[in-house]
């Protein structure tokens, strides 16, 4: 099949047209040439599609929040083409047969590329290392290894791991938080925990992992990867461990781009999430600090929830929230229109660079003829107030229902194939069969 956009501004600068033949760009430029499908993109920015390094798909084991399915269908409605899988499904991806299933049930589904990542230790526990290196030369070929949920905190085991994944180039993805520091924390620590009279989560149990593994990496020589930073603190460390030429890379995740701990005031668990919403400090620092490039990519940390789960106390609530289709419009909102970022810098951080670390084939020159056909067209001038009708996934918790955001997802093409057309999702049928 043949599909030709008209008049698409090419990473938000020059427009023009592109020719899809197949899974491949073939021609870009002003286009006489017809095709089986054309898509006006007048007023449309073409990125290349979408790709997230840390997601919570669920499945297996918690299909009652979400499936492959539901979540490959959340990531294609917000622009993805790549998603990446974290581990602590249950039974845990920590052997080559989870991980291949993972990667199989997402072939199925058709929406996206689905990329498992690997735990670090077994069943999450800490102790012992999974089998890194049967994940790593499956089927499923993982490159990504973490323990996301929790921290690799013990050292020894922590130096071990890194040490492993070098031997074949692949990273360990750590949520850092120093299981210590932290323990009982349900928001951050300070004015709004004391207001409230809720147990804080310091923000020094992050900067204090960021700290020790950067060292580690060095020490070891691989790489390094830090999952959903939120402090200016470790900010300052990762600038720090950049400048002396440690081979680490960061996250940050929309929410923590755009809101505060100030919303968990009005108690609503919504807004309850692990690392847990800091100060307007922070977000400024933040944002700037992916302006500059220390933080190098924007990834979901996508966390579906059952409403049980979420329609209870703050305490006992689950940390986490949904984030895939809602990532573009708060980059835009929170990055873009803010002047911090352009385009084609929305284009590194939530596409080429995320690849680039997860060595995902096809995303490493971006809209130029030859390359696979993942493609992004959104318009920005539309805003609309969100609801849950925007959600695709199995869950609703999104911190931001009722926020008025910008950004409108028109089109995604996975690998030739449109999942989202004139911005409605398409079926999975028709997806499947094309």
């Amino acid at each position: 099949m043949t599909i030709l956009i008209r008049g698409a501004a090419l990473l938000g600068k020059e427009t023009a047209d592109i020719l899809i033949d197949g899974d491949t760009i073939r021609d870009i430029g002003s286009l006489t040439a017809s095709a089986d499908r054309v898509i006006d993109a007048h007023g449309l920015i073409a990125l290349p599609g979408l790709v997230d390094l840390h997601a919570h798909l669920r499945e297996p084991g918690g299909e009652g929040s979400e499936t492959i399915l539901s979540g490959s269908r959340a990531a294609a409605a917000g622009g993805f083409t790549t998603v990446h899988a974290m581990a602590n499904t249950s039974p845990v991806a920590d052997t080559a047969e989870l991980v291949e299933l993972v990667a199989e049930r997402g072939r199925h589904a058709g929406y996206v590329q689905v990329r498992p990542i690997g735990a670090v230790t077994r069943n999450l526990a800490g102790e012992q290392l999974a089998d890194i290196g049967g994940m790593a030369h499956s089927a499923a070929a993982v490159t990504v290894f973490s323990d996301d949920g929790k921290c690799v905190g013990d050292s020894l085991v922590m130096r071990r791991a890194l040490e492993y994944v070098a031997t074949f180039d692949g990273v360990i993805a750590q949520h850092a938080q120093d299981p210590r520091l932290a323990i009982d924390g349900v928001v951050n620590e300070g004015r709004v925990s004391s207001e409230l009279g809720l147990r804080g989560w310091p923000r020094v149990a992050e900067e204090s992992i960021i700290a020790r593994d950067v060292l580690l990496a060095e020490y070891v020589g691989a790489r390094l990867h830090i999952c959903h930073v939120s402090t200016a603190g470790s900010v300052d460390v990762i600038r720090w461990a950049k400048k002396r030429g440690i081979s680490v890379t960061a996250e940050v995740t929309p929410h923590h781009l755009l809101l505060t701990d100030d919303r968990a005031l009005a108690y609503d668990p919504v807004y309850k999430v692990n690392p847990p919403l800091r100060t307007s400090e922070d977000v400024e620092e933040l944002r700037r600090a992916v302006a500059d490039g220390t933080i190098d990519i924007v990834a979901t940390d996508h966390a579906p929830h059952a409403n049980s789960t979420k329609d209870c106390t703050w305490h006992d609530a689950s940390f986490g929230m949904v984030g895939l289709e809602s990532a573009l419009s708060v980059v835009q909102h929170a990055l873009v229109d803010t002047g911090h970022i352009g385009w084609i810098d929305v284009a590194r951080v939530l596409s080429v660079t995320p690849a680039e670390i997860g060595r995902v084939d096809g995303y490493a020159s971006p809209l130029t003829v030859g390359c696979p056909a993942n493609i992004t067209l959104v318009d920005p001038a539309r805003s609309e107030s969100w609801s849950t009708s925007r959600l695709h996934g199995g869950s609703t918790n999104s911190p931001f229902v009722g926020f008025t955001l910008p950004g409108h997802v028109m089109s995604t093409i996975f690998r030739g194939i449109e999942t989202v057309s004139d911005g409605t999702l398409v079926a999975p049928e028709l997806v499947r069969n094309a």
